[in-house]
């Protein structure tokens, strides 16, 4: 099939995979239906591909989106983020000392693989890094790719069964005023003039940082109350879905199944950890346990988000920590490589 059409498959069985998930009332019906279905058929063989070029104007979109639940009274918690973000070091250092050897020791990488497959950063920041060390790249990409598909399915779960959360779609979260001619001028400048800003100031994740910062320079400032419209966030959230499930196109399932198990027991380490860290939060910082737990989980910043924004969350402390994560691990990378790089 043509490239055009092969997306246009994509796309519409991960349209037909939300709409299922949102009749049956399942937890972030739009991004984890549409992940599901396009996962399911990549792994299948059939021929379905994410529309990857959009990624930039749908993280964009989502970034915007997630600056809207900045406010001022976010200035005031900076005496609670140095305490929360102490926790993060340790939580990380941790994570260091327990996930990493787990992919050295049983999933049998060389220590540079097990680094940057075992840490939480971001998946394009970690592949890349990794390629330039020397590491197994498909096994890195695989390591989180399937990090953050089972992280966001855990977590949605955990919300929605454990916790009682209605974790329905973000898009109906968004509370913010009637969009206007001005406002929505205002939104779009943010998503185009951020995502173009993002990779010139070498953000990490920058087509959604840029967007994100904007958005919430403007919401702080009270130039708008504004959101995206809820049909739009929907949307971005379908296709963010079909790019993540068509990642797993071509995979053989031998692998697949390994490199899944060995994830699900990277993942259920690092969230045991998180969960301690969420704790030690609520104690030290008196945040709830569930901000504080999404705040540490290992799963995609965007998605995190969208998670906080369902459960109503505070997604400007939610983003910063994840912000810091990736920074952390990517600026730390070389250092911790140079220590543990030798051969397998």
């Amino acid at each position: 099939m043509p490239p055009l059409a092969r997306i246009a498959a994509g796309l519409g069985l991960g349209t037909l995979g939300g709409l299922v998930f949102y009749a049956l009332s399942l937890p972030l019906p739009w991004m984890l239906g549409a992940l599901f279905a396009t996962m399911t058929a990549s792994v299948a063989g059939l021929p379905v591909a994410g529309p990857m070029r959009l990624r930039p104007a749908i993280v964009a979109v989502i970034g915007v989106l997630l600056g809207s639940r900045f406010t001022p009274a976010v200035i005031g918690q900076a005496g609670e983020a140095l305490v929360t973000l102490s926790i993060l070091m340790v939580y990380l250092a941790a994570v260091a000392a327990v996930v990493v050897p787990w992919y050295r020791f049983v999933a049998r990488v060389d220590w540079t693989t097990a680094y940057f497959a075992g840490m939480p950063g971001g998946l394009s920041e970690m592949v890349e890094l990794g390629e330039a060390k020397g590491a197994d790249v498909p096994a890195i990409v695989l390591a989180h790719s399937l990090r953050i598909v089972l992280t966001i399915g855990l977590m949605a779960v955990l919300f929605r069964l454990v916790l009682g959360y209605d974790v329905g779609a973000a898009g109906s979260a968004v509370a913010g005023t009637a969009l206007g001619l001005t406002d929505a001028a205002a939104l779009a400048a943010c998503a185009v003039l951020g995502a173009i800003l993002g990779p010139r100031l070498r953000l990490p994740a920058p087509t959604f940082l840029g967007p994100l910062i904007l958005s919430a320079a403007i919401h702080m400032a009270g130039l708008t109350e504004s959101a995206p419209p809820g049909m739009l966030i929907n949307a971005a959230q379908v296709a963010l879905g079909t790019i993540l499930g068509c990642r797993f196109l071509g995979i053989d399932t031998r692998m697949l199944f390994r490199a899944g198990l060995l994830s699900l027991g990277a993942t259920v380490l690092t969230l045991c950890l998180a969960l301690v860290g969420a704790f030690a939060m609520q104690v030290g910082a008196g945040v709830g346990i569930d901000q504080a737990l999404l705040a540490l989980a290992p799963g995609g910043l965007t998605e995190m988000g969208l998670i906080a924004l369902a459960i109503h969350a505070d997604v400007a402390f939610v983003a910063l920590h994840h912000v810091v994560r990736i920074l952390v691990v990517i600026v730390v990378a070389p250092v911790l490589v140079r220590l543990v790089q030798r051969d397998p």
